[in-house]
């Protein structure tokens, strides 16, 4: 019999907060984290509005030796990880390091890093590149770190797959628990793209919002008069634990997480398949997986990212497996609050969807202004909705065609 896995402790930085309980009152009051960008001069560029983590001290996380060396994605995380570690009050003796793992989803790494040291190299020659640049910008280096950090001595790995990175880590952390490889797991995601090749890249892929004088507003899932995503950055991090370790310590549950779906579309490099057969696949495989019948899910964080296609490709998806149960779940997109943190969106996501179960709020889709004829579901508009919520679904799709759900059930013992 697979083993339990229960959600014990949560940690965030993000564009609407830092720590569980600021990110939360952002979420449930529909506060968005969208703003003009700050850091770099957006002369020229077409979009210039982001998500952006304010207001964190790396070095009230991290030691400021260790912290001075990495790239901001490596500090969201690492804070991320600390402050979940201290929500959820797990210890990790030496005798038991080697039952903790860390599994972390990023999509792009030290891109900061990367554009600084390029700068270097060709203005004062490749002698002055930092000694630190490789490991800097490893993609699986927060991972690692956060098991130096911790501790954390068992299984150990990074998983790139874009915008599903975060959602990926997580299931696959709960598999690892369920089979036995460990006995508790630091997962998530963290991204820092919001950069000067990062934003230009995505406005060229025309992908990004180009509402530059309205960006509270410029996150609009589901809205028939979203034009794109909202670039943003941070870290969500969860700890799992086999249930009777959770137990025996006494620990707060927040969800059990159930059931973990992934596919592929087998369609395109960005763009999603249309009539979401891939992502349905997926939603149908978190089901099954979970042992419940669609008609238990209650609520779904969506992918929701705001862009024309992926919006109606996951309205279609959720129709094509849900059928009539489709028109009475409650669906939202905290992206409407945080923005897109690429592959961080789905560790800041999981963090969200296990508060919604733990204290039976939905957040809502802020900035859903006007209805539009392809997008025909409850997406909690505007104001969040307190309900009972005994199974949720968060959603998390990639480039690539890459896709993964996650089913959270409401913890009764």
């Amino acid at each position: 019999m697979p083993r339990r896995v229960v959600v014990t402790g949560l940690g965030a930085v993000s564009p609407i907060g830092i720590g569980v309980d600021q990110t939360w009152d952002a979420a449930v009051n529909g506060r968005s984290g969208i703003g003009l960008l700050e850091g770099f001069e957006t002369d020229g560029y077409k979009c210039r509005i982001a998500g952006q983590v304010k207001n964190l001290n790396p070095t009230d996380y991290i030691p400021p030796k260790m912290a001075k060396r990495l790239d901001p994605f490596c500090h969201y995380a690492l804070s991320a990880s600390v402050l979940a570690k201290n929500d959820s009050g797990i210890e990790i003796p030496e005798s038991e390091s080697g039952r903790v793992g860390v599994v972390l989803g990023c999509g792009f790494g030290g891109m900061k890093t990367i554009e600084e040291q390029h700068t270097i190299l060709l203005e004062k020659g490749p002698s002055r590149m930092s000694p630190f640049f490789i490991p800097t910008v490893c993609v699986n280096m927060a991972a690692g770190l956060i098991a130096i950090l911790h501790q954390a001595k068992g299984p150990n790995t990074c998983i790139a797959t874009a915008c599903a990175a975060g959602n990926h880590s997580i299931g696959e952390s709960f598999r690892m628990i369920a089979r036995g490889d460990c006995d508790a797991a630091f997962c998530g995601g963290a991204e820092a793209v919001v950069a000067p090749s990062g934003l230009a890249g995505f406005a060229s892929m025309k992908a990004i919002s180009l509402r530059n004088d309205d960006p509270e507003r410029a996150s609009r899932p589901f809205d028939a008069d979203r034009d794109g995503f909202v670039m943003s950055e941070g870290s969500g991090v969860l700890v799992l634990e086999e249930l009777e370790r959770a137990r025996k310590r006494g620990a707060r549950i927040y969800a059990e997480i159930v059931g973990y779906g992934l596919s592929g579309d087998g369609y395109h490099m960005t763009a999603p398949q249309p009539d979401g057969e891939g992502a349905a696949r997926c939603m149908e495989m978190a089901v099954r997986d979970a042992g419940i019948s669609p008609d238990q899910v209650d609520y779904i964080n969506a992918h929701g990212t705001s862009t024309p296609l992926n919006d109606a490709m996951e309205t279609n998806a959720i129709k094509r497996f849900f059928k009539e149960h489709a028109y009475k779940l409650a669906i939202s997109s905290t992206k409407s609050m945080t923005g897109h943190l690429l592959g961080g969106a789905g560790g800041i996501e999981g963090v969200l969807t296990a508060l919604t179960v733990f204290h039976g709020i939905m957040p809502p889709t802020i900035n859903y202004e006007t209805p539009d004829p392809e997008c025909d579901l409850d997406y909690v508009p505007n104001q969040a909705r307190q309900a009972k919520v005994e199974y949720a679904l968060s959603n998390a799709f990639g480039f690539g065609g890459t896709n993964a759900s996650l089913i959270f059930k409401r913890f009764q013992g």
